[in-house]
């Protein structure tokens, strides 16, 4: 799908009450070009600069000789009624698949479910094994761990300690690069609330007493189906910009905010690049889904040294995908499998092919070996083709399938993927909030790498939704969408859930409280 073009921002006949200056949206993936969306569509003036060539963010569908590969993994379902009506204003029904969802485990050579099943993963265990992680379940009620606020502490005391170290400990430290010791527990609230154990074993207990109040208010483990663009989601965000642009917006592509102005208390410019060529853009609000590390570091004039060192305190972890082509009969019917193995450097592998046979081609799919990285590091630096053997090898190990089919690879870099929630992130956070509060009100972080929160999609999109209105004069507090302790892909069934109609779906945020 075409990359749209640049536009003029001015419209033959200005609407009544448009700024004279545009709001400059930094950032073209899935909150950046909400925003500017949105404020298209209200009749505002709005120029949005993406540094890459690339819409969508760590959404986009890369394409390479005609396959299609989704950089991470997206479902599109949520709880947020504004995120679902927007997919389908953007794309029209038929565009939507609706596909049935699947992840594993494989661990120790045997294939767990996702999530933990009680019946299954006793069966793989052994008796005696599933009943020493019984104990130790058990044994973690009497003494649980005596520091709850890490991710290993918050995970142990909801499965106990072998199977943490089962199912836990491997791909955690694959998925961040350090312990789970190091790392804050947030994360974990967010992941894997309701997940538990103890929720493994009453579940299909209760769901077996068939009374019609448990049924309407049992806790499904994860969503059965969701949507899913058929050319993958930089489909939608490809379509997106190009509605952007019909709506008169302006958007610039290879062009990176080098600097934000900041005078008298306000953002009154952004200095943007193209090739070399700098120019001043006046703008009237900022709304940035560039890393929060990074606008920190484009203030003009400079931000204080403690302002720039909380900056400097936030980190990322960098991914990269490694996508085979293989025959269609030896892919797997899961979106993605987790790989706890320590055997291997692989943490996850998906089957394109199972998101949508649109990403593919007839007769064969494309396996993407995921490695969680650190920019700079041996794997990211590795070259192309060394990375396709190594791919290849542990695809072996793994025995999915034998190297002699694989038949071509492709491999595709992604830096800043997550943000890391290590013990000083929050208060680093803080600290820039506090400032941007202060002395720039009108600059507005939005969305994963914009807040340095581990936003999902249609949590990115919802906080660019509310900026947007608090830039037309409402108070939401976006800092608290996605605050609650809430696995994002668990769900409740009937019409209590929130989704109307007993449809299943994501445990989303709730309105944000407003501020003050």
């Amino acid at each position: 799908m075409a990359t749209p073009q640049n536009a003029d921002t001015s419209p033959d006949a200005p609407r009544a009450g448009r700024a004279a200056a545009p709001v400059v949206v930094i950032g073209g993936g899935p909150a950046g070009l909400t925003a500017a969306y949105r404020l298209a569509q209200s009749g505002d003036p709005v120029v949005l600069v993406e540094q890459d060539d690339v819409l969508g963010g760590i959404s986009r569908t890369v394409e390479r000789d005609g396959w299609r590969f989704d950089i991470g993994g997206h479902r599109f379902f949520t709880k947020v009624v504004p995120v679902e009506e927007f997919w389908h204003e953007i794309l029209p029904d038929e565009d939507f698949l609706l596909r049935p969802r699947m992840s594993r485990i494989f661990y120790g050579g045997k294939y767990y479910d996702y999530p933990i099943k009680l019946g299954n993963a006793l069966s793989n265990l052994g008796i005696v094994e599933a009943v020493r992680c019984g104990l130790s379940f058990l044994w973690v009620r009497i003494r649980p761990p005596k520091d709850q606020t890490t991710l290993e502490g918050y995970i142990v005391s909801n499965y106990g300690w072998r199977l943490y170290h089962h199912f836990f400990k491997t791909y955690n430290e694959k998925v961040w690069g350090v312990s789970a010791s190091e790392l804050s527990a947030d994360w974990g609230a967010q992941r894997i609330k309701g997940m538990s154990l103890w929720n493994a074993v009453w579940e299909p207990i209760r769901s077996s007493i068939g009374s019609r109040r448990a049924k309407s208010k049992q806790v499904t483990s994860l969503i059965e189906e969701f949507q899913y663009p058929k050319y993958g989601p930089g489909m939608m965000w490809e379509r997106c910009a190009e509605q952007v642009v019909g709506l008169g917006g302006e958007i610039r592509m290879e062009t990176s905010a080098t600097a934000v102005h900041v005078e008298d208390g306000r953002a009154v410019a952004v200095t943007v690049d193209h090739g070399g060529s700098r120019e001043r853009v006046e703008a009237d609000h900022v709304v940035s889904s560039m890393p929060f590390t990074a606008l920190a570091r484009v203030v003009e004039p400079p931000v204080p040294a403690e302002v720039l060192a909380a900056a400097d305190g936030l980190h990322y972890r960098d991914f990269l995908t490694v996508a085979l082509v293989v025959p269609q009969d030896r892919g797997f019917p899961d979106n993605w499998i987790y790989i706890h193995s320590p055997d291997v450097k692989v943490g996850r592998i998906q089957n394109f092919g199972s998101w949508s046979p649109y990403l593919v081609k007839d007769g064969r799919t494309c396996l993407g070996m995921e490695y969680f990285v650190f920019e700079g590091d041996d794997l990211w630096s590795m070259s192309d083709d060394d990375l396709v053997v190594l791919a290849t090898k542990e695809l072996a190990t793994i025995g999915l399938v034998d190297p002699s089919d694989v038949e071509a690879g492709y491999v595709v870099r992604m830096p800043k993927a997550y943000p890391v929630y290590d013990d000083a992130y929050r208060d680093n956070v803080d600290v820039l909030r506090a400032w941007f509060a202060e002395h720039a009100p009108n600059v507005h972080p939005v969305g994963r790498n914009g807040m340095h929160k581990y936003n999902n999609q249609d949590h990115s999109m919802y906080t660019a939704m509310l900026t947007v209105e608090n830039i037309h004069g409402a108070h939401h507090d976006i800092w608290s969408v996605n605050v609650e302790e809430e696995y994002h892909e668990a769900a409740e069934r009937g019409a209590e859930d929130g989704a109307g109609n007993g449809s299943t779906g994501r445990d989303a945020p709730i309105m944000p409280r407003r501020a003050g």
